[in-house]
């Protein structure tokens, strides 16, 4: 069987699909290194919204995704970007998604953390921001999951220099009841966090980040950093307080990341392994064995894939995240919340799905195929 896709230049090239997934099985938990995976919400198909209207969440399936997560020992980094948190997602529905998930995990034993932003506000002042934290704080507190403090927009339009980023992160870490990972989420990703911890220059910001770290190495567990600059991680990694971990958030470099050097690793909290999760859970497994190599052999090719749903405009990564979850059959239609399946092109979702295939990441490579060519219908495309 072939398939005929469209590639940048218009044109139809025929595509020899695979006949077999890739072999992978569930294991035993992970050893060596900590790994979340930010997870997506299905959005419901039936439900007769616009874009502008608040989410409409398939709670069925979006859970039923995170228990495929978790029965392949990965952690779940629930209601974070992946999650279109800022992008259809809004604060009563993110809170009510890690209410849900976070019950779920309790249920199932798997490993839960939540993402704690502002977005029930639009702006304000540096009190009412730092009340907006306070309130998700303590509804992700009170879940029983771990908290992820989350680059806020709001912040970032009220502060005026780094000692606001100091005085507003600080007092939510005294107040907080667990360590909480910090994150640091790049402009590609948002572009309304542009010059965070209160600066441009990335050497200045990484100083105040880490300013807010050492002032309390108690209350951090770790930090996930998502800059795409491999090297500063490497370089923020070697500077954390001992027993503060890194978490890996570079789509582009994760597997030089998390195979480490001899002065250290990253953990990983990343959104690519949503499509990746059973491969990359394999891969660690492997990787807990001491086999470097054999680690890099299953993680290396999957790099290609992440590049090309993160490639900019970065943050419509998420469009390709659900298109390839309806291509494997984790729900049943291609819609997302906000209407964000129309975010990426035609071309775009046939080297995604030419890349996915290839890769094996299909449990069912032909319905992987037969959904394939339904979108290409929809487009004009004939096979």
């Amino acid at each position: 069987m072939t398939i005929r896709l469209p590639g940048a230049d218009g044109a139809l090239r025929t595509y020899e699909p695979r006949t077999e997934p890739l072999a992978v099985t569930p294991g035993t938990p992970f050893t060596s290194r900590t790994v979340f995976s930010a997870a997506h919400v299905v959005a419901d198909p039936f439900a007769d919204v616009s874009p502008d209207s608040p989410a409409a969440v398939d709670w069925d399936a979006t859970l039923a995704f995170r228990r495929h997560l978790w029965s392949h020992g990965l952690g779940v980094a629930e209601a974070m970007d992946t999650a279109q948190r800022g992008m259809g997602l809004d604060w009563a529905c993110a809170a009510e998604l890690i209410r849900r998930s976070a019950a779920e995990a309790k249920a199932v034993g798997g490993r839960i953390a939540c993402g704690v932003g502002t977005d029930q506000i639009a702006s304000g002042s540096l009190a009412e921001v730092r009340a907006a934290y306070e309130e998700q704080l303590a509804v992700v507190e009170e879940s029983g999951a771990q908290a992820i403090l989350m680059a806020s927009r709001a912040l970032a339009a009220a502060a005026s220099g780094p000692e606001d980023y100091l005085e507003v992160y600080g007092h939510l870490l005294r107040q907080a009841t667990e360590p909480v990972v910090l994150h640091w989420l790049g402009p590609m990703f948002d572009p309304a966090l542009e010059g965070y911890w209160g600066s441009s220059d990335l050497d200045t910001a990484t100083d105040t980040f880490l300013e807010v770290i050492a002032a309390h190495p108690d209350k951090v567990d770790g930090i996930k950093v998502s800059l795409l600059d491999a090297r500063r991680e490497i370089d923020i990694r070697r500077r954390l307080p001992q027993g503060v971990r890194c978490y890996t958030g570079d789509d582009f470099n994760y597997p030089e990341l998390i195979a480490g050097d001899e002065q250290g690793f990253s953990h990983a909290l990343l959104g690519i392994f949503d499509p990746l999760g059973p491969l990359a859970a394999q891969a660690v497994r492997v990787l807990d064995t001491g086999d470097v190599p054999g680690f890099r052999a299953l993680l290396d090719p999957t790099v290609g894939l992440s590049r090309h749903l993160f490639q900019t405009p970065t943050r419509f990564y998420k469009t390709g995240v659900v298109f390839l979850a309806w291509l494997a059959g984790h729900q049943e239609h291609f819609t997302m919340v906000g209407g964000l399946q129309s975010a990426r092109s035609l071309p775009h979702f046939a080297t995604a799905y030419e890349l996915a295939d290839g890769l094996g990441l299909f449990p069912d490579p032909k319905l992987a195929e037969e959904r394939m060519k339904t979108l290409l219908s929809v487009y004009g495309v004939n096979q």
